[in-house]
């Protein structure tokens, strides 16, 4: 299974905290908060995070009710792509590559916006 490989650290409000959890995990693959302090929490690869704050009216989240967007690494962006579509989910590739690599966007069930990236190979 595809995973995503990184990023530093978000927490966010929740309508649903558990289900939006357990769907991060089933369909990108990010373990939920262990219950303890002995289980390991998820894990990412080492590799670039940008942390960008973008101007109020940007559209570059789509819904301009969301204030926020997560990007998540990912080693194979069309099989992470393949794997989400086959889940049902919809999924929009972004068809030019950049110099820095290929990018995806999809929203998670409550909305909010979800970027994949697959960095560019050097």
């Amino acid at each position: 299974m595809q995973k995503v490989t990184g990023i530093g650290g978000l927490f966010f409000r929740s309508q649903s905290p558990s289900s939006l959890a357990s769907w991060y995990e089933t369909h990108l693959g990010v373990s939920q908060v262990p219950d303890n302090y002995d289980d390991p929490g998820w894990q990412q690869s080492a590799g670039t995070t940008v942390f960008a704050p973008f101007e109020q009216t940007s559209d570059y989240f789509g819904n301009p009710d969301k204030v926020w967007m997560i990007n998540f690494r990912v080693d194979n962006l069309t099989a992470m792509v393949e794997q989400l579509q086959k889940s049902g989910i919809e999924v929009k590739v972004d068809p030019q590559s950049y110099p820095n690599g290929r990018f995806a966007r999809l929203n998670d069930p409550e909305g909010n916006p979800i970027e994949l990236w697959e960095p560019a190979t050097p």
